[in-house]
């Protein structure tokens, strides 16, 4: 997939990667530690970092292997949001209120920035592009990102910035052939962020599977969803898969998309704290499974390019479900690296 020729603003989050990469995006400084305040909230806001590590245990990948992104700059960030939001996060009363981290608000804002929000623009630069490499090699992965609750005005649910809205927002801009996205947000969360930007731009195609009973409870934002399906609490496996199936078959009958970008929430786990659902290790890993097959699958009508965000999860162990999950899509041939560089070249 071409880069578009266009006169629009230089940046350095749509960098060409070399092909001994690995389409799978991340950095050390993804994790976010700062006197211990980072504990004060459910978050493990190191299981990017965890994730890594056990990928690179099992021997599936080295240091660099993977694809080191940039943060992602105000300029970069002004294409979505706007500079009102953006000079309000220089409050640190604010990003307390995002971070939900009471805290937060007595430390000077230099170190909420430099502690809390860079770690974040990281993130989001990452899924940006993640977002490009999946249209070049036909799926990327950000280990990190999936910000869902941030639309370009305001921020909640420990999401600062909105990374999904910037990346299809890029992907449309700058890349030839992107002009229609689906969404796909398994969060146990509703995606309120996303859906809000997106609430009246039919380019975009949003399915969403959440809990009903947890925050954020924003009707207004559901307008944007056309694929809907609320759950009860402390779903199970069996009900939770048949919903996923059923409902992104019907998706992806409806809609043809250019790319889909999977937002893979491991808070639906049982026994997370705020996602209320009972859905089991392996129950995550055969839906992250069932995802890519409809997407890119053998004997699919189509292979649709897909970016994958991590966003939320709970507990200590969504880490290694994740990895998990990542291996489960290698030994089942639906990502891998030859399989990428080859896409590329077609």
């Amino acid at each position: 997939m071409a880069a578009a020729a266009d006169d629009k603003k230089s940046t350095r989050l749509h960098e060409d990667i070399p092909q001994s990469k690995w389409p799978i995006v991340y950095s050390s400084d993804y994790n976010i530690g700062f006197l211990g305040l980072e504990k004060l909230h459910p978050f493990d806001s190191g299981k990017w970092g965890k994730v890594f590590r056990y990928l690179k245990e099992s021997g599936l990948l080295k240091e660099d292997d993977v694809v080191t992104p940039v943060e992602a700059t105000e300029e970069d960030l002004l294409v979505v949001h706007s500079s009102g939001y953006l000079n309000s996060l220089k409050w640190s009363m604010v990003v307390a209120g995002i971070t939900e981290v009471p805290p937060v608000a007595l430390l000077p804002n230099f170190i909420v920035q430099r502690k809390l929000l860079k770690p974040l623009r990281l993130q989001t630069g990452g899924t940006v592009l993640a977002g490009k490499l999946a249209t070049e090699r036909g799926w990327a992965l950000n280990i990190g990102g999936g910000f869902h609750h941030c639309s370009a005005e305001r921020g909640g649910g420990f999401c600062a910035y909105a990374d999904i809205t910037l990346s299809i927002k890029f992907l449309f801009e700058r890349m030839e052939g992107i002009s229609k996205a689906m969404i796909v947000d398994l969060d146990a969360h509703q995606g309120n962020g996303h859906e809000r930007d997106f609430i009246s731009d039919s380019r975009v195609y949003i399915m969403d599977v959440y809990n009903k009973y947890i925050y954020p409870h924003d009707s207004y934002a559901k307008g944007a969803i056309r694929c809907k399906v609320e759950l009860q609490a402390y779903t199970e496996d069996d009900r939770y898969l048949s919903l996923v199936r059923k409902n992104l078959e019907k998706a992806l009958e409806e809609f043809n998309p250019d790319i889909i970008v999977y937002n893979a929430g491991t808070d639906v786990l049982e026994g997370d704290p705020l996602g209320a659902l009972s859905i089991s290790p392996e129950g995550i890993v055969q839906r992250d499974q069932l995802v890519f097959e409809l997407a890119r699958g053998k004997g699919r009508p189509r292979q649709i390019p897909i970016l994958m965000v991590t966003s939320g999860g709970y507990q200590k162990r969504t880490a290694q479900i994740i990895a998990d999950s990542i291996k489960n899509l290698i030994a089942k041939g639906l990502i891998s690296h030859q399989a990428a560089a080859v896409e590329t070249e077609i």
